[in-house]
């Protein structure tokens, strides 16, 4: 009788990381159709977001995700994984919290709420674990860029409420 192997075949960093910019074009269609820019404005208190600066905004946003990804998968340094971590937990993890801050705070549907749920929360977590295992991150180093990218966050929810204009 031959047996199955139970040899498991470990997850790559250079290959999962890959999630990230996939989860978040899933996202932002959600946002788009959901009619994030009007909740901003309507719901949030927040500026007008035009349908072209939601685009604008999030192409920047993805060609950044994108950029890190090609440079944390292609070059195996420590500091590529950081930074790439930095920016995905900023910009995924903790805006799966704003989402569901919002939601509840204003007993109305945060458009991404649905894909922040399902993708934004678990998978940079995965990824950051398997950055872990393979030696491209630490703890250490994942708590602060977990860090950092919370205080990213709240930059980017003040950007996108006020455009980076002080109200008046």
């Amino acid at each position: 009788m031959i047996t199955p192997s139970r040899t498991a075949v470990p997850f790559r960093f250079e290959l999962v990381l890959w999630l990230m910019p996939a989860a978040f074009a899933i996202h932002i269609g959600e946002e788009w159709f959901g009619g994030f820019p009007g909740y901003v404005a309507a719901t949030l208190g927040g500026s007008t977001m035009s349908p072209g600066e939601f685009v604008v905004n999030n192409s920047v946003f993805m060609a950044l995700l994108v950029g890190l990804s090609l440079w944390a998968s292609r070059s195996g340094s420590r500091l590529s994984a950081f930074f790439l971590t930095v920016w995905a937990s900023g910009n995924l993890f903790w805006d799966f919290f704003a989402h569901l801050a919002f939601t509840v705070m204003f007993n109305a549907y945060s458009p991404g709420l649905v894909t922040a749920s399902l993708f934004y929360y678990p998978i940079p977590i995965f990824v950051t674990i398997v950055g872990m295992r393979g030696g491209r991150l630490t703890f250490a180093s994942s708590m602060l860029a977990y860090l950092i990218g919370g205080l990213l966050i709240l930059a980017v929810i003040w950007g996108g409420l006020y455009h980076f204009k002080v109200r008046s």
